[in-house]
Order: C-alpha cells, then sequence, then structure tokens
C-alpha cells in the first residue's frame, strides 16, 4: 500500500545504466602505439616470425588490447598496410613539371632509405607471392599512395602546356614511379648515387614532354 510519506518522497534513484558489453572506447593512443610497434616488429623479425605477443611487447600493451582491435596477426597487418594508401606523399607544387619531379623523388628516395620501410617492403612482397590478401594490400599501398601523387604532378604539367593534354596518363605514372621502386625493390640498393635524382629528373622531364 503506498502512503502519502512515500508520495513525498518521490521516486527513488534510478538505477545506473550499463554499458553495453564490448562498447568500451579504443583510445586512440594505444591504437597508434600498436601500428608503430608493427611496423618495428616487421623490420625487426618479418612477418613469418611476428606475433601478436611480440607487437603487444613492443607497444607496452597486453595482447588483449590487439585482439581488440584486430581479431588477427594477419587483419592487423593488412589493416596498417592499407592505412599506408590513404596517408600518401605531400603533392609538390614547384610550378614547374622538372621541379615537381625532382622534389617527388628527393622525398620517395628517403622514405625507400628507411630502416624499416627497406626491410619490410621485401619481406610483405615475398609474402604476398604466397597470400593473395596481403598482395592486395600492399598493391594498394604502394600504387595509390604514389599514383596519386604522380597523377597530380602529370595533371598540373598538362594544365600548364608542359605535358599534351591527350599523353597516355598510365605511361606517365610508370615512368615518373617505375625507377625508385626498382632500384629499391628489386635491386635492393635503396640509395642511389651521386647526381642520380639529378639525371633521372631530367630523363623522365623529357620522356613526359615527348609522350
Amino acid at each position: 500500500m503506498t502512503t502519502n510519506a512515500d508520495h513525498a518522497a518521490g521516486p527513488g534513484p534510478r538505477p545506473r545504466r550499463r554499458r553495453p558489453a564490448g562498447a568500451a572506447v579504443l583510445r586512440e593512443d594505444v591504437t597508434e602505439a600498436i601500428r608503430a610497434a608493427v611496423f618495428e616488429e616487421l623490420a625487426a623479425v618479418g612477418y613469418a616470425r611476428m606475433s601478436i605477443e611480440g607487437i603487444a611487447r613492443r607497444a607496452g600493451v597486453g595482447k588483449t588490447a590487439v585482439y581488440r582491435r584486430w581479431r588477427s596477426k594477419l587483419h592487423l597487418v593488412l589493416d596498417v598496410v592499407s592505412a599506408l594508401a590513404v596517408m600518401g606523399l605531400p603533392a609538390p607544387d614547384t610550378g614547374t613539371l622538372e621541379g615537381d619531379l625532382r622534389l617527388l623523388y628527393e622525398v620517395t628516395s628517403r622514405a625507400l632509405r628507411h630502416p624499416v620501410a627497406s626491410q619490410i617492403i621485401p619481406d610483405l612482397q615475398a609474402e604476398a607471392a604466397r597470400n593473395p590478401d596481403i598482395a592486395e594490400a600492399l598493391q594498394k599501398a604502394l600504387r595509390e599512395g604514389q599514383d596519386g601523387v604522380a597523377s597530380g604532378i602529370v595533371a598540373a604539367a598538362q594544365r600548364r602546356g608542359e605535358i599534351r593534354a591527350d599523353a597516355d596518363g598510365q605511361l606517365a605514372l610508370d615512368l615518373i614511379s617505375g625507377p625508385l621502386y626498382w632500384r629499391s625493390v628489386v635491386i635492393r640498393d635503396p640509395k642511389p648515387p651521386k647526381g642520380y635524382l639529378d639525371t633521372l629528373t631530367r630523363t623522365t622531364t623529357a620522356a613526359l614532354k615527348a609522350l
């Protein structure tokens, strides 16, 4: 039976709603620490020997923190490699085709000489021969990141009249992007000899104008 005192006191405190299971907010700093650890672990031991335990230890987190974000080593690597595609390279804007190419080659050459990149890319390419998922992610990361910038260089040169408007766009991208990756990934000699970038810039500029 409800009394007047009960009405006067008003309703009691409402029970707190519990957050649904699995709805915990994932800290971005932890996620970034794990991603950085993946690159370091890949460079140190390669994909085949890489483990979730090693990544967690390098990131300074528990294995659970990794598994909350990625369900396996493969999915973690695919996510990290795919993220390279959207990061891209800075788009040069020097006002000339030759200037844009020289800046692009300088930045790309430095990136490919980085110890992490020089270890990871060949290792993942070897792994890609056995795993089509890694092959697709690696191609996306390497091709889209570079081609996006190279396409911008070609488009700008066409607007300035340095390259014909009907030039073969795909061939132009191959001419721009191919040489440094050939040296870094196939020949495994990412450090170009003295004067190589200047010669490459002049030669590629001439080739693009001849298309």
